[in-house]
């Protein structure tokens, strides 16, 4: 299957012009994304089909892909009402409600049927609906309260395709996006439900020319994540050095440790401050212990010629020892390095001086929102707003991968060449969700050597833990949960193609 990019509405409607522009006629173009919504909303949800379905069909080409819906489920013998939102405003959306009345005999939606279609707005409207499209909003959200299953086209009515501002928006259980997936529909998970991206014969063109970034999947990640091979030892699988937990903190190099030896890493040293020793020896009774490193030939000999790749933060703590230790690791080591929490706190203003510490090596970093503003100097609010791009200025600077955490997660290669992993659950939003992170990309990047592919596959299997893990729960659901998960990810089948089905994404948070 080909890949997925993740756009904004401007670079949705610019595809859609370049097939147009290409040959493809809009109208066949409308015609295909209503019948795949269809042939989804047959397979999804046979089992109400029985119950009715309402379809609420707005005034532009969204409501054109409504009626197409329409009718394609009348023609199948579902019993199908439809609730015109103002006239249709395009050629096409008017064409294809000519075509779909003759086959719709059941009049006006009743508020008893269990599905709800909505085809009221989609990827170019922007801000809170008004006069009757709020109107319809309000009845399918009266009607999803009574229990109907609800269904949005393109993107739940409401929501911004590029923003994902969601205020006064329709709530979906399964979004059914075209072509594409919308930059909004990554953020306003809430609002979408289950999301399923499908194909309506872009072609080449759906890739477009603008660079949007790439959406990480599983076959993506089973393309890029090394093999162990039959005759693998501890020193093939590679060794990987954790420089982290400062006084109190020694559980963040405990998780990191654990991550990375539940994702294949052969070997795990761990480098603490002394107090914390027996600690993590009892709590990674599988990996080395010792103490910092007091000086840059100690980094040279215990690190640098022992490891395959270094993990440098998590529970390092922000100390003048802190910052020594993290400077004389980057000095005096090499090897490849993943740079996490403390590691990103300690350079807080100064990414200038962090980019001439690394030097070039191969290098990823894996801030939070917060932790990129405390480095780059942006506001948090900032960084949310610009998450898509706000890290290619950074890259470029420090000539390393830029992980930015988050929801939904934006990996920045040093050249510019973004991707996106959208997988994830709110089980993830506790403290040292981090730490699983960074041990599982050291492993990769150990393993590989490539920054980009160990932060792309890293945040993918990390977010689908924590899916598995929670299975649309929450509450109660714990790292040790998504440990725990990490060996049914890693080694799941390799995913089966069901065209149209070009991605899918699962419902996220507690279920409702």
């Amino acid at each position: 299957m080909p890949s997925v990019r993740v756009v904004s509405a401007a670079e949705s409607a610019a595809r859609d012009h370049a097939a147009i522009g290409a040959g493809i006629p809009s109208r066949a173009l409308m015609r295909a994304a209503g019948l795949a919504a269809a042939a989804a909303i047959t397979e999804r949800l046979s089992g109400r089909l029985a119950g009715g379905v309402a379809v609420y069909a707005g005034p532009g080409n969204n409501g054109g892909d409504a009626w197409v819906t329409a009718g394609a489920l009348a023609a199948a013998g579902v019993m199908v009402r439809v609730a015109p939102v103002g006239n249709a405003g395009t050629e096409d959306a008017a064409a294809e409600r000519a075509a779909a009345e003759p086959l719709l005999t059941n009049g006006a939606p009743q508020h008893t049927e269990a599905i709800i279609v909505d085809g009221l707005l989609g990827t170019g409207a922007t801000g809170t609906p008004r006069g009757p499209v709020a109107g319809a909003v309000a009845t399918i959200e009266a009607a999803r309260a009574r229990g109907a299953t609800v269904v949005a086209l393109d993107v739940p009515s409401g929501v911004d395709a590029t923003t994902g501002t969601a205020t006064g928006s329709v709530r979906a259980d399964l979004t059914l996006t075209f072509a594409s997936l919308k930059r909004g529909l990554t953020i306003a998970r809430g609002s979408c439900g289950h999301i399923l991206v499908l194909d309506i014969g872009l072609g080449r063109h759906a890739a477009g020319t603008d660079g949007a970034p790439t959406l990480v999947d599983a076959t993506y990640v089973r393309s890029w994540v090394p093999p162990i091979a039959a005759d693998a030892n501890k020193g093939t699988r590679r060794r990987i050095a954790i420089v982290a937990a400062g006084p109190g903190m020694a559980g963040a190099s405990v998780l990191a440790a654990r991550a990375a030896l539940a994702s294949g890493i052969g070997l795990v040293k761990m480098f603490v401050a002394p107090i914390n020793l027996p600690i993590v020896q009892a709590a990674a009774y599988e990996a080395l212990a010792q103490p910092w490193p007091s000086d840059e030939e100690g980094v040279r000999r215990e690190i640098d010629a022992w490891a395959d790749a270094v993990l440098l933060g998590p529970g390092l703590g922000t100390s003048a020892e802190a910052r020594g230790v993290a400077e004389r690791v980057l000095r005096a080591s090499r090897v490849p390095t993943v740079i996490d929490a403390d590691g990103l706190n300690l350079f807080a203003g100064r990414s200038a001086a962090l980019g001439a510490l690394i030097g070039g090596r191969p290098a990823l970093i894996t801030p939070h929102p917060a932790e990129f503003a405390r480095l780059t100097g942006a506001t948090v609010d900032t960084v949310l707003a610009q998450r898509f791009d706000i890290a290619t200025a950074l890259a470029a600077q420090l000539s390393a991968t830029v992980l930015l955490k988050g929801v939904p997660t934006v990996v920045t290669a040093a050249g510019g060449t973004r991707y996106v992993s959208a997988a994830g659950s709110p089980v993830l939003a506790t403290g040292g969700s981090g730490d699983v992170l960074s041990g599982i990309a050291v492993t990769l990047l150990a393993q590989t050597g490539d920054p980009v592919t160990s932060a792309n596959c890293a945040a993918w299997v990390h977010g689908t833990a924590a899916e598995v893990a929670g299975q649309e729960r929450v509450r109660g659901i714990t790292l040790d949960d998504v440990l725990a998960a990490l060996p049914a990810v890693w080694n799941s089948p390799a995913p089966v193609p069901r065209y149209p089905v070009l991605a899918e994404l699962p419902a996220v948070g507690d279920a409702s």
